[in-house]
């Protein structure tokens, strides 16, 4: 019987000692991984960052184009004034700043920005935001003022008309007393 006990002892030692070796490689392998793991964490923080970094590089690019679009504008008018101030000739500047602002329309214009007519027409909220209303003679919901002139960019609204709409003529609807009111967005 001893002699089949030595054989089970050495067959668990056996045993015993390959799951020992066994855990320790699925050990070094838990290490690896782990180590890896961290590795591909900081990689992809220093890839976020530099995405980061590059992005706002790149917004400051397109922001100084848009600059550099409008300088030649400034410039243009700095000029104007000076020539105005050493000449005094207004008809001469008059027509310096026409010249400008047709230059500043043909850079709106390459920018895909084009103004929208808004007088006459129908309040449409999308387009329009209403800061006064009155009676009229127009039916209504019809603009009657334009106090500041919508713009579109490439076919979408960029900033909306600020208008005055008609409540139409006094005394056709009961609207509650809405005359000088405006609707803000």
């Amino acid at each position: 019987m001893s002699e089949e006990r030595k054989d089970t002892k050495s067959a668990e030692d056996q045993k015993l000692k390959e799951l020992e070796e066994e855990l320790a490689a699925k050990e070094e392998e838990i290490k690896r991984l782990q180590e890896r793991l961290l590795h591909l964490q900081a990689d992809f923080d220093n890839y976020r960052k530099q995405v980061a970094r590059e992005s706002a590089t790149l917004a400051r690019r397109v922001q100084d184009q848009e600059l550099l679009d409008f300088l030649p504008v400034y410039d243009a008018l700095e000029r104007a004034f000076r020539a105005l101030k050493r000449n005094n000739d207004l008809d001469s500047f008059v027509e310096g700043v026409e010249r400008i602002f047709a230059q500043f329309a043909e850079i709106l214009k390459r920018k895909g920005c084009q103004p929208f007519e808004s007088v006459g027409r129908r309040f449409d909220p999308a387009y329009h935001e209403v800061l006064v209303t009155a009676h009229a003679e127009a039916e209504r919901n019809v603009i009657l003022e334009e106090f500041e002139r919508g713009w579109l960019r490439d076919g979408e609204v960029l900033r909306p008309a600020k208008v005055k709409v008609s409540l139409g003529p006094q005394g056709g609807e009961k609207d509650g007393g809405d005359e000088g009111k405006g609707n803000r967005n």
